[in-house]
């Protein structure tokens, strides 16, 4: 049974970091592209950022970019997202999924999913 579990969400002021972990099991994790997504409060979920199964390539939306950063530790089963100067649109559960091939930025195209963590940008 695939199971991903996402941590490290909380409350963050603006202009803080945070770093989120997806812990994945019962797949073979080094084979799986992985996203981040998040959604917001009446919003639609949205695409964050990806990283492929080596972790050589990388791809973020336009509105992360430069802020967020994704890495993964195979060794680990593990896949983390860095949020540096957050900001208040920021605030939304986040979402790790895998999907196995390329990256992909869609989120029909992963196959499983985390149940999500609260992330709250505040002062």
């Amino acid at each position: 049974q695939v199971q991903l579990v996402e941590s490290g969400g909380g409350l963050v002021p603006p202009g803080g970091s945070l770093r989120l972990s997806c812990a994945a099991s019962g797949l073979l994790f080094s084979s799986y592209a992985m996203g981040w997504f998040r959604q917001a409060p009446g919003k639609e979920r949205e695409f964050v950022g990806a990283i492929d199964w080596d972790g050589f390539i990388t791809n973020y939306a336009d509105s992360v970019k430069g802020r967020f950063s994704i890495s993964r530790d195979n060794a680990k089963n593990t896949v983390y997202l860095q949020m540096s100067t957050v900001k208040s649109e920021d605030t939304a559960v986040y979402y790790c999924a895998a999907r196995r091939s390329a990256i992909a930025t869609t989120e029909y195209q992963y196959h499983y999913w985390g149940q999500g963590t609260q992330v709250t940008v505040s002062s």
